[in-house]
């Protein structure tokens, strides 16, 4: 079987030669033999172009950087997945101004968006510090979506309902402009896709992610609580746009899974109850759409996955990105007895494990393969992501651990 194959039969339960091993890379650093050049700059950490319209790299990662990395991964037996990120457009009419100010004597960058339904104001401090090798870095503005807003934030993109209104002209549908892009960047990424045989997963929804983003998790949380009417046109809002990319790119040929954020989405952040309320309805609609132009829907969770991981099958989605034995309470086991079978799950293994002894590295995979292969739909995924911190000798560990058990 292909790579695409593999892992496309494990999502779909079909039936496959093995059980697949990916990782998410984030920064990871490989060694100097799994390394190359590109324009002359040395590739010494693996990214994933899923980061490109959210986060700020110190180093350049291009297209043929994600094209390497997958053969790089396939020279040690390992699955890969090309990865895109679709575009969203803004109203023509918006216009931003960037500015620094200084309040108490720490820096602030804003910026300041005029649309049509009037002006918004963001501002976040800018910390500074200096970032270690291979980490995501603070922008010199204020992206309107970024994590690095949300704990350096002094005033939120959207700080009262009335500002709500103006979310649209921010976060719309893509542009000409944007399904053109979306439509080069495809052509080459199909290409080498088929040539290679390499599944293509498409992040085209932000969901309650966006919520937080534009106002920060105590601000979203507080007004779905106060405000549940304001804060439903607030989501009617980010899911009319998570919908239109999500139709894009299911409907474009090559893209085999599309995607949903959900970290902010967990019971960490929302009661089942706001869950089924905001997002479960959301979700519904997505699974829908992807499954009308033949291709699958993936949700990321990393936590509450006992409580939320059944609405979500019940959604329709196919692939859940993670089962966590380590940062959440479900254990593989009882993953199995409650989801096993109802959609693929992904996960199993704990990028922090990674950095422990060989051992428990291997017991922590063998308890997995031993738990969740059985179900047909599981992949061996570290969760949820392969850091600048996580030791090479890990990732031996953890591929060695899955050729004897997978």
């Amino acid at each position: 079987m292909t790579s695409r194959e593999r892992i496309l039969a494990a999502i779909d339960g079909t039936g496959s030669d093995r059980v697949p091993l990916a990782a998410w890379c984030f920064g990871v650093s490989p060694p100097a033999a799994l390394r190359w050049e590109e324009a002359g700059v040395e590739r010494r950490h693996w990214y994933s172009l899923r980061l490109e319209h959210i986060h700020t790299l110190l180093q350049p990662w291009t297209l043929e950087d994600d094209f390497r990395r997958v053969l790089a991964w396939r020279s040690l037996g390992v699955d890969d997945v090309l990865e895109v990120s679709v575009p969203w457009s803004q109203d023509p009419a918006v216009t931003w101004r960037d500015s620094q100010e200084a309040v108490g004597g720490q820096a602030v960058l804003v910026r300041e968006y005029d649309t049509p339904a009037g002006r918004l104001r963001h501002a976040v401090k800018r910390t500074g510090e200096e970032s270690a090798p291979g980490w995501v870095v603070q922008p010199d503005h204020v992206p309107l979506f970024e994590d690095m807003n949300i704990p350096r934030a002094v005033e939120q993109a959207v700080s009262s309902p009335e500002e709500i209104s103006r979310v649209p002209y921010l976060y719309a549908p893509p542009d000409q402009g944007g399904r053109e892009w979306f439509a080069e960047r495809m052509g080459r990424v199909g290409e080498f896709a088929a040539k290679q045989g390499v599944a293509v997963q498409a992040w085209s929804a932000f969901g309650m992610d966006a919520a937080v983003w534009l106002m920060g998790a105590e601000g979203a949380i507080l007004l779905a609580l106060e405000e549940p009417e304001v804060f439903a046109a607030l989501l009617e809002t980010i899911a009319a746009t998570d919908l239109a990319r999500t139709e894009l790119a299911a409907a474009t040929p090559g893209v085999d899974i599309v995607v949903q954020r959900g970290w902010y989405s967990s019971t960490d952040f929302w009661s089942p109850r706001l869950f089924d309320q905001f997002v479960y309805p959301h979700v519904r609609k997505l699974a829908a759409a992807a499954h009308r132009h033949g291709a699958r829907l993936a949700y990321v969770m990393t936590t509450g996955v006992e409580t939320l991981g059944p609405r979500l099958a019940e959604a329709g989605v196919d692939l859940l990105y993670f089962v966590d034995p380590v940062q959440d309470t479900i254990t593989v086991d009882r993953a199995r007895e409650l989801l096993g079978g109802r959609m693929a799950l992904a996960g199993g293994v704990n990028a922090l494990t990674l950095a422990a002894t060989p051992d428990k590295i291997r017991a922590e995979v063998r308890r997995a393969l031993e738990a969740l292969a059985p179900t047909g739909r599981f992949l061996l995924q570290p969760v949820d992501a392969l850091f600048p911190d996580t030791p090479w000798e890990g990732v031996e560990a953890m591929i060695e651990a899955w050729r004897e058990w997978g």
